[in-house]
């Protein structure tokens, strides 16, 4: 099951960290200018590596060496859910990310949609959370992020947790490496 406030602490301690360690210093809205790009690229790499658009390919889904298919989008989704668990604590918006079970419900039994709609939907909701303030649009993206994951991608809440923890660890060994 999810744990939102777990999440949302480990992602804000690390992004501590990496300010600190790598003395990193700018603004409030620098900050904030680079996690919303940060989440763009890795909402490109989810595309990518389920390659669902790529309606050319018989096989679709890449996989890093080591791992299946899912295995390595699930990496990527959680790349993803990490920064905009970040964006939400730099927003002040930690309280749109909390869900309570019912929330979770309501997300889980959403029939499948289109992945390319639905992407362009988040990308469009994102940016209108950054260029137009709009809480209203995050929260809509956050809910359809979720969907993807748990509706269109399959993955259960125990895998995304565990999966985010064991990125959280590898994110910590890298800085402790100067990555």
């Amino acid at each position: 099951m999810f744990d939102f406030t777990k999440l949302l602490h480990a992602s804000i301690q690390l992004d501590e960290q990496i300010t600190q360690d790598k003395q990193i210093v700018w603004t409030r809205e620098e900050s904030l200018r680079n996690a919303y790009v940060s989440l763009d690229v890795e909402l490109a790499e989810v595309a990518n590596t389920s390659e669902w658009f790529k309606v050319w390919k018989t096989h679709r889904g890449k996989n890093d060496l080591g791992k299946t298919a899912r295995e390595t989008l699930l990496v990527e989704y959680v790349d993803a859910l990490d920064f905009i668990l970040l964006i939400s604590a730099k927003q002040q918006w930690t309280h749109l990310i909390v869900l309570d079970r019912d929330g979770i419900e309501k997300i889980i039994t959403k029939p499948k949609g289109d992945l390319t709609k639905e992407y362009l939907a988040l990308k469009k909701m994102f940016f209108g959370s950054y260029f137009d303030h709009r809480q209203d649009d995050f929260r809509h993206a956050w809910h359809l992020f979720l969907k993807m994951g748990l509706v269109e991608f399959g993955f259960t809440e125990d895998e995304i947790m565990t999966e985010y923890e064991n990125k959280s660890k590898i994110n910590h060994q890298r800085q402790a490496n100067d990555y």
